[in-house]
Order: C-alpha cells, then structure tokens, then sequence
C-alpha cells in the first residue's frame, strides 16, 4: 500500500511539474514581436540599440529603382540595413529584392573579434539566412547559442525591409 500511494503522489507531482514548465519559445516570441518595429513605422522609432550610419541608404541600383515601378510589392533592389550594435560588436545586413520578393541576403558586418565569434557565426549566420529566405520577413526564430548576433541581425533586416518597402 505505501509503494502505490508512494507511486501515486510523485507521478502527480511529476505530471503537475511537466504541466507547468513554459517552454522555451513560449517567452521569446514576445520578446521578438517586442524588439520588432510593427509593420509599416518608420525606421526612426527603432529600438535604441540600431545607430545610424552611411550603410542605412539602398545602393545606387535601389535608389533608382523604386520610382520607376508601378507598386511597393514589385519592386527590385539591394537595401543596406542599420547597423545594430550588440554586446559583441555591430551587426549588418543586406538584402536582395527581385520584383518584390527577397532573393538573397548577406550580414556584411557581424563579430569575428576572435576564434570563438568566427565559430559560433560560421554556423549561425546561414541558418538565419536560409529561414529569412523561406519567411520573406524578419520574423524567424534566434538561433540557439547565438542569441545576441541573431538579435542584431533580425535588427537590422528589419531595417533593410522597410526600405525595400516589403
């Protein structure tokens, strides 16, 4: 009788402790729709840890691009997002667009102070990059490990994005 009552409260316990843990994404998904500029703001109310610099301006082919096409979601370009400062050094990304769609994306600055940095955005980096081209947003998950760096990537695709107008 003592082992089934002894049986019976800890797999309770244990069922009442599973039921309540939060999960991991559960918490970052308002932190990322926190961090994220809502749709359609101006760069300008950026969280404060973007800083602006030369890099923020779409390139020559870009800027002549969009007043010759006939809508914001046909448009065609490369767009330089702002650099995000994070803990561990700036972080920048660019962005292709073809007839509205992204077609390909490069973080042009990101750390790689020493060998650790170099290891850990040897493998982030293209991670980040193969969701941001299968959600055609900024809205994709951090990668595990390299939180920080996915931040200020996320950031400054973010920034990127809304000059494209996508």
């Amino acid at each position: 009788m003592r082992r089934i009552t002894l049986w019976l409260v800890s797999t309770l316990s244990a069922l009442v402790l599973l039921l309540s843990y939060r999960t991991s994404t559960a918490g970052t998904g308002a932190d990322e729709a926190a961090a994220q500029p809502a749709p359609g703001t101006t760069t300008s109310s950026a969280p404060p840890s973007t800083s602006t610099g030369a890099g923020a301006e779409p390139s020559a082919s870009a800027a002549s691009e969009p007043p010759s096409s006939s809508s914001s979601s046909s448009s065609s370009g490369t767009y330089t997002g702002q650099s995000a400062d994070t803990r561990w050094g700036p972080v920048q990304v660019r962005i292709t667009v073809t007839d509205g769609r992204i077609t390909d994306v490069e973080a042009v600055e990101y750390p790689q102070e020493n060998h650790h940095d170099v290891e850990i955005n040897s493998w982030a980096l293209p991670r980040l990059q193969q969701e941001v081209l299968a959600a055609q947003s900024a809205q994709v998950d951090a990668v595990s490990g390299a939180t920080v760096t996915s931040d200020g990537y996320l950031t400054s695709l973010q920034s990127a994005i809304d000059q494209a107008h996508l």
